[in-house]
This record gives structure tokens, sequence and C-alpha cells, in this order.
């Protein structure tokens, strides 16, 4: 249990400043050079949840790192979808990405699908590092 606690506050730490990073160079792409990040509370447990990769990440773990992080990808993109629409019914839901001609119902950008792979390798090496230190 103490794992599973460590792992998400890790992975919902790992997603903030992520965000807050990639939030950032999108304001130098507008040229704000002040590069303010943004990011929401709702997205600490949302970005928490990479946590539950664990398993997959075990049982992946030979496998080629692109095939690894597609299918991790896949996983945040059901976890984004889901997370959204339950958080949009409240009118609560931090993003939305209408102005994207790739967007699933305002909710999931499938251009960003590097971004989610790469996220998702992240995630895996943070979960591994940490069973590594919990033997």
């Amino acid at each position: 249990m103490r794992k599973i606690i460590h792992n998400f506050i890790h992975c919902g730490i790992l997603g903030w400043c992520l965000e807050i990073t990639f939030t950032a160079l999108n304001s130098f792409r507008r040229r704000e050079f002040k590069l303010t990040g943004n990011t929401s509370i709702w997205m600490f447990p949302i970005y928490g949840m990479a946590s539950f990769l664990a398993p997959l990440c075990r049982l992946m773990r030979r496998q080629h790192f692109l095939l690894r992080g597609a299918v991790y990808a896949a996983f945040i993109f059901i976890g984004e979808f889901i997370t959204g629409s339950l958080l949009s019914r409240r009118d609560l839901c931090p993003w939305n990405y209408e102005r994207s001609r790739w967007h699933i119902k305002k909710i999931i950008r499938l251009d960003y699908l590097p971004c989610w792979i790469l996220a998702g390798l992240l995630f895996e090496r943070l979960i591994r590092e940490t069973d590594e230190a919990c033997r």
C-alpha cells in the first residue's frame, strides 16, 4: 500500500511539473515571454492515476520502448477522456481542445500522441525506480 501511495504522489507531481513546463513553452510560442505555465488542482489526481500503470509496466518491461509508449499513451487517452467527460458534466474540466482539428469531443487531442508516449515512458521510469527502491 505504501508503494501505491508513493507512486501516486510522485506521478501526480511529475504530471503537474510536465504540464506547467508544457504550458509555459506554449506561452513562448505565442511570444508571451513571461513563460507562465499553469495547471489545475484537478490535474494532480488525474496524473497520479498514472501510478495504476505499474502492473502494465511490469508486464511489458521486455517490449520495445515505442510499443510500451504507445500502449501507455492509449491508456492515458482513455484516462483523459473519462476524467475530462466526468469533469465536463459539472463544468469543471480545466482543458478544452475545441480549437484543435484533432480533438475528440473537445476532451482529447490526437496530435498529442507523441507527448503522451513520452509522458508514459517517464511515468514508467518513475514507477520502475520506486519498485527497485522498495525491494
